[in-house]
């Protein structure tokens, strides 16, 4: 590629990277709130509403995407960077959070520390059991990402977005699901419900964002006249042509 290609391309695995990044730091913060949805009116599994689950998944399921979409462009050791990198600025929102919630709030302040510790005290086990499920769940997708890719030579997209996903989204909501019940921060009575019905929903968001993947691959191989199964190196040597 030349040197503009190249450029262009950095930035819009850097802009990837922002995306990914602020939807996993997101996802930790408002993971305490949790809603119903009904769009198959009131089913109910194991005793508990089929959707019952934490706002926390919506921005979630964007990570898997963004990865997917980076280990189809620019390979597997660059979608690695992108989860190792998530991983450090999630910690780091979670020294940031324990230390405002250290200090001691003024009297005049619209936030009192009873409040804030409620809203965010619990951020600690949370980024940590969502850290321990997505430090798993993420490094499985991208190594079965890239073991379909090459069993496909490249071809059926579909099938490795969804089918990584699939594997990887199962492991990462029986992971964070046991570790909240298991520090108590969620009652072990909903534990199957929530697992059963964030897997669902996963599952569901895994096929809704399958045209959304074929677009922005399709748009990149465009751009940068790609052929199927051809990847973007943003490391190689450039021309100046």
């Amino acid at each position: 590629m030349t040197q503009k290609d190249t450029l262009v391309a950095r930035k819009i695995y850097l802009y990837l990277g922002a995306l990914f990044i602020t939807s996993l730091v997101v996802s930790n913060l408002i993971f305490q709130k949790f809603f119903y949805w009904n769009p198959f009116g009131e089913v109910t599994i194991f005793g508990a509403p089929l959707f019952e689950i934490s706002v926390g998944i919506l921005p979630y399921p964007v990570t898997f995407l963004i990865t997917d979409l980076i280990s189809e462009m620019f390979g597997k050791k660059k979608a690695n960077q992108i989860v190792v990198a998530g991983i450090f600025a999630s910690f780091f929102s979670l020294l940031i959070v324990y230390t405002a919630n250290a200090v001691p709030a003024t009297s005049w302040s619209p936030v009192q520390d009873s409040l804030f510790t409620s809203v965010f005290g619990n951020t600690i086990v949370a980024v940590f059991a969502s850290m321990m499920a997505y430090l798993i769940a993420q490094f499985v997708d991208i190594q079965l990402y890239h073991f379909w890719k090459r069993r496909t030579k490249g071809k059926y997209l579909w099938l490795r977005n969804n089918f990584s996903t699939f594997s990887s989204q199962l492991i990462d909501t029986f992971t964070v699901v046991a570790l909240l019940c298991w520090f108590g921060e969620i009652p072990w009575d909903k534990f199957t419900g929530l697992v059963i019905s964030g897997f669902i929903f996963k599952i569901i968001i895994a096929f809704l964002d399958t045209p959304l993947l074929y677009l922005s691959v399709y748009l990149m191989r465009k751009r940068f006249n790609l052929k199927v199964g051809e990847e973007i190196d943003l490391d190689a040597q450039v021309s100046t042509t």
